[in-house]
């Protein structure tokens, strides 16, 4: 089943997507790189509950 999970920008610490996430396929929290309107450039994002 999949969960929702929020992706957390590790520059400036805020949540800025949402986003599904089966746990049963993904042992390791999800990391992308993607756009922070608050940092104003592309950062690493990491999954938060």
């Amino acid at each position: 089943m999949a969960d929702v999970a929020g992706l957390q920008c590790t520059e400036c610490k805020r949540r800025n997507y949402v986003t599904t996430v089966n746990k049963k396929k993904q042992q390791k929290k999800l990391e992308k790189k993607k756009f922070c309107r608050w940092c104003g450039t592309h950062t690493l994002h990491k999954e938060t509950k």
